[in-house]
């Protein structure tokens, strides 16, 4: 194991770390978005999601997104309950770090990404549903789509498909699924005829900062090395999520008059969804440039959900779906081998393939975690059912799911 640098295992472990914190963070983010009545609720989707697929990940999930490569769709089950994957690196992902510490990286983007999609039912939707549905979508949905795109022999991988750190495998799969997830399930009660409201912005914002942290480990952690290329993507990171932020928020103030607290932080959110993708492969001026498109588009993107009456409960697909499709387009534009000289030029520096590529990447990543998850919460339907009865939707899932109060009057 002399190839082991103690460095790069050090900045890989340090990323896992902050990327375990982005699933917490995204409680506390939804749950000061809900009413008092589903707080708990909403940020135990979170945090049980953590212990799930920290345990789905190590059975058989990684081995499926990044096992031994069955015709480009899967990995085999080779790697069951991590046979195989110990101290030693493996040179086909990180040859400088041991591979459980690459496999313990991942696991954390396999735990975020089904939490972010429980932003689109939150307040509604059953609790055995919500678990069966987790486990499910991981196995079917995520674990396929991480193989296409960074699995040894993924087809997306093999056309030449740019995604750092997670625009198609974690946004777009997630984003998808959300609008997905909310048409199926309907409106909330009350949905467009009564308040419904926030109810602790300070905790949203708390939340949005958190993300904003960890994401340095979701980004400059998958350069996998500890160098230039990782001080690069942290740069670009936060570049972008602030731009992202003060474009949001000028957009809503010229748009509703005031300029919104909880509109910056979910721009700040957007920004970083935005530049998951391209964080390895582009520059400072275009950061700033994806930190405008996402603040502007994300934006946009929910007042028309909105006048469509799509109860995307905390806009999920608005954020993530049209954030993660916007970042996928944009590395396809801007990324630049000045930036990574393993990756592409896009279209900007003379590569129009590539834009091509990454609009091929886009389609069949939203194409098939839409198809999939249909069925996915068709099934769930007819046998456990999806949807609290209405009763207890007014009581609140705090009470009528887990039988706790999230404050004490």
């Amino acid at each position: 194991m002399e190839n082991i640098s103690s460095g790069d295992t050090a900045w890989i472990l340090m990323s896992a770390a902050l990327v375990m914190l982005m699933t917490p963070a995204l409680g506390f983010f939804y749950g000061g978005l809900v009413r008092r009545k589903n707080v708990l609720a909403t940020i135990m989707h979170s945090f049980f999601i953590l212990a799930l697929i920290s345990v789905q990940w190590v059975l058989w999930g990684y081995s499926l997104a990044f096992g031994p490569d069955k015709g480009g769709i899967i990995g085999g089950l080779e790697w069951f309950a991590l046979r195989g994957v110990g101290q030693a690196p493996n040179p086909d992902y990180a040859p400088t770090v041991p591979a459980q510490a690459f496999m313990v990286f991942q696991m954390m983007f396999a735990v975020i990404t089904p939490a972010l999609i429980t932003g689109a039912f939150a307040e509604r939707k059953r609790f055995k549903a919500f678990v069966v549905f987790t486990l499910l979508w991981a196995t079917l949905v995520y674990d396929p789509v991480a193989h296409w795109v960074w699995g040894t022999g993924g087809w997306l991988r093999g056309l030449g498909a740019l995604d750092f750190a997670g625009g198609t495998v974690v946004h777009i799969t997630s984003g998808v699924s959300a609008l997905v997830a909310a048409l199926v399930l309907g409106r909330r009660k009350g949905y467009g005829s009564e308040p419904i409201e926030p109810h602790d912005a300070t905790m949203t914002v708390l939340g949005a900062s958190l993300l904003w942290f960890g994401w340095f480990g979701f980004n400059a952690g998958s350069a996998l090395t500890a160098g230039g290329l990782a001080t690069s993507a942290f740069v670009v990171t936060n570049t972008a999520a602030a731009m992202a932020a003060l474009t949001w928020m000028t957009v809503s103030w010229l748009h509703k008059g005031a300029p919104s607290v909880l509109g910056a932080a979910a721009g700040a959110v957007a920004g970083l969804v935005a530049i998951t993708p391209a964080s390895g492969f582009v520059d400072v001026s275009a950061a700033i440039v994806i930190g405008l498109g996402a603040g502007t588009f994300c934006y946009a993107a929910i007042q028309v959900l909105k006048r469509l009456r799509v109860d995307d409960a905390l806009d999920v697909f608005g954020v993530h779906g049209i954030g993660g499709t916007w970042g996928a387009l944009a590395t396809g534009l801007f990324a630049t081998t000045a930036v990574n000289s393993a990756a592409a030029n896009g279209l900007v520096y003379g590569n129009p393939a590539q834009l091509g590529i990454q609009a091929l990447a886009v389609l069949a990543t939203a194409g098939y975690a839409a198809v999939m998850t249909f069925a996915i919460l068709k099934v769930i339907d007819l046998f456990v059912g999806l949807r609290v009865p209405e009763e207890e939707e007014v009581l609140g899932l705090d009470a009528s799911q887990h039988r706790e109060a999230a404050y004490q009057i």
